[in-house]
């Protein structure tokens, strides 16, 4: 079932975003995380490489195995994902606690190897990151139409991830990513949480 193009208001009285109040998965990720700014590296190689196995499955399944996925590649560790081999990529297409596609798997493993890579030449994911981020930020949506999938900046963010040697980063990845990293504030103008996301990327300090 799509998500209600608008906010709805849970038990709890609360207004969120049409896809973030139902199932609880949904409306404890939506609270608690998607759209607060981070610059945690750990927590933004997670991020994308979790964007990146979501491609074409939904949010919700890659949320219910997401621990699966924190123990798998070592809680998105990079060092220690970056020095996987085949018989970890193996390991990995015969475990279906996770998504078992050798493409997303070898891109995490890659993505890892390219993030060490940035920080050996004193780079960080999240500078390359929020140099993308919109200025102005774009018009506040009254609803989840109102919210596009791909923007110029997600697509100049997936070029200048793929010019570093980074895979399953298009432009509809990135801007997911910069949607849950909170680059962007795409939370519903009347949604309780957009709010105190505006207030966390007005008082953050900005790689």
């Amino acid at each position: 079932m799509a998500p209600v193009d608008h906010t709805v208001t849970g038990d709890d009285g609360k207004k969120r975003c049409g896809w973030g109040h139902d199932p609880e998965d949904y409306a404890i990720y939506h609270d608690g995380e998607w759209g607060r700014p981070t610059v945690d590296e750990r927590t933004l190689f997670e991020k994308i490489c979790l964007e990146g196995f979501q491609s074409g499955l939904s949010w919700l399944t890659i949320l219910r195995k997401r621990e699966a996925f924190r123990e798998v590649f070592c809680n998105f560790d990079a060092l220690r994902v970056a020095a996987f081999d085949n018989g970890d990529v193996e390991r990995l297409l015969g475990d279906a606690r996770i998504i078992r596609h050798r493409g997303k798997i070898d891109a995490t493993i890659n993505n890892a190897q390219q993030l060490v890579k940035l920080w050996e030449n004193d780079t960080t994911l999240a500078q390359v990151i929020w140099s993308h981020e919109p200025d102005p930020q774009p018009p506040v949506p009254t609803a989840l139409s109102d919210v596009p999938a791909i923007t110029a900046e997600s697509t100049a963010l997936s070029k200048d991830l793929k010019r570093r040697g980074f895979r399953f980063v298009g432009p509809t990845t990135a801007y997911a990513a910069m949607q849950a990293m909170g680059v962007v504030n795409d939370h519903l103008a009347d949604c309780h949480v957009r709010h105190e996301c505006e207030q966390l990327r007005t008082t953050m300090t900005r790689p």
